[in-house]
């Protein structure tokens, strides 16, 4: 009975090692080639990413050293670049500027025309004949600072982009108006573009304007060095609202001369008595210098007084004419009061002739200064048409100026007339054809 019950209750209990399987021959072998392969490949694997390591590792050194032996010498930096974009294509500007230039003033060439930029070929030596592409080219106007001197064309991408003056702080974009054109056929027109900030801040005190390409078509492989001006000062506008003339214009406001101030006090004592306008002031010195000296105060020095007038003499007076008529005469004077031609009775009188100086012709000149916004304007041609009017008038004058060049250091002409003699440019004079 006990033997049965043993197997009984032995019957009941699940069979555990029966439930367990036994790994296979094949199995074990398997696991055994599997870690002996693993070992065998990681051991033949480790050499190889060892030298791999090693080789990519001393390759970056070499490469680091080498970028920093370029970067430490400008001439291997230039010998690269070269090396990598050697071009012949160049971007000019095809005239140079006009100067000053201040701020607010659009900014054109010495021609007073926009400015034009060229793309030339370098190989034709210092041509500027435009080359054609057969695409189009987007250009960029930009400021460089001054002291960007590198001989023409000598410089790299780098080195002409990290001369580029942004504006100041706080300050509008430094170049206002038409930055980005496009070039076509090897030319492109700038439209009106200005500075906003004057070049005073900045330590070489100076600009320049160059021209980059920033996208050229299909071929963005083939480099075009950039343009570049001239060094130039911009001034700010209100400086060119005060600034003189020189020369100056007869319609030019009277405070456009040398030592005579906008709103000053001399100023405004020549405007008291209408002379407001450098014509007015060279008619006046013309009459009666000593009036309008005498207007001017003791505040003019002699010193000032030379200047302002040498600076009044410098004057265009251009080609307009102006008669004066008398129940028997008929007086031409030039813009500013001086005699061109005498005619009394059908009489012609030379300006060298002692008649000239009489009290009478005085008085004739005088009242044409008086009745000046009466009187007739004439072109210089028409008296040509008039016969012997003006026959040998450069002839007169000329051997007349002899005489009065005594006349232009002090003023005066030894009568009640003044300066009336003094020619401030003969250029005027009507020139007589056989």
């Amino acid at each position: 009975m006990a033997a049965k019950r043993f197997f009984d209750g032995d019957e009941d209990q699940p069979n555990q090692k029966r439930m367990k399987t036994k790994p296979s021959l094949a199995s074990v072998i398997r696991e055994v080639v599997m870690v002996n392969f693993l070992e065998n490949f990681c051991s033949a694997l480790e050499p190889m990413l060892r030298r791999v390591v090693s080789e990519e590792v001393e390759n970056g050194v070499r490469l680091i050293s080498c970028m920093r032996s370029i970067s430490r010498s400008p001439s291997l930096k230039i010998q690269a670049a070269d090396h990598e974009q050697k071009t012949s294509l160049q971007l000019v500007f095809s005239k140079r500027l006009s100067l000053p230039i201040f701020t607010g003033t659009k900014i054109v060439d010495t021609d007073s025309n926009p400015l034009q930029i060229l793309l030339v070929d370098a190989t034709d030596g210092h041509s500027k004949i435009p080359t054609s592409l057969p695409y189009s080219i987007k250009v960029e106007i930009v400021v460089l600072d001054g002291d960007f001197d590198r001989p023409e064309f000598t410089w790299n991408k780098e080195e002409f982009d990290n001369k580029i003056v942004k504006e100041r702080t706080g300050k509008r974009p430094l170049l206002f108006g038409e930055l980005n054109i496009t070039m076509r056929d090897g030319i492109a027109t700038v439209g009106e573009i200005e500075f906003t900030d004057n070049s005073s801040w900045i330590r070489s005190r100076r600009f320049r304007l160059g021209a980059r390409v920033v996208a050229q078509g299909n071929s963005q492989n083939v480099r075009i060095c950039e343009a570049m001006t001239e060094r130039f000062i911009v001034k700010d506008h209100r400086g060119e609202l005060y600034k003189k003339h020189h020369p100056p214009a007869l319609d030019d406001e009277v405070w456009r001369l040398e030592k005579i101030g906008k709103d000053g006090a001399f100023h405004r004592k020549l405007a008291s008595r209408g002379i407001n306008t450098v014509q007015d002031f060279l008619k006046m010195f013309i009459i009666d210098s000593s009036n309008l000296r005498q207007i001017l105060g003791v505040g003019m020095s002699d010193k000032m007084w030379d200047v302002t007038s040498t600076h009044a003499k410098t004057c265009n007076l251009g080609s307009k004419l102006y008669r004066h008529r008398g129940h028997n005469y008929t007086l031409i004077l030039n813009p500013i009061c001086q005699i061109v031609s005498l005619e009394i009775d059908g009489q012609i009188f030379a300006r060298d002739s002692k008649f000239m100086y009489s009290p009478y012709i005085m008085k004739l000149i005088k009242d044409a200064y008086d009745e000046w916004n009466s009187l007739e304007e004439v072109a210089e041609q028409a008296l040509l048409t008039q016969g012997d009017v003006m026959v040998g008038q450069q002839t007169q004058i000329m051997s007349f100026m002899g005489h009065s060049q005594s006349l232009i250091t002090d003023g005066s002409s030894g009568g009640d007339g003044g300066a009336y003699d003094w020619v401030v440019n003969s250029g005027f004079l009507p020139q007589h054809s056989n």
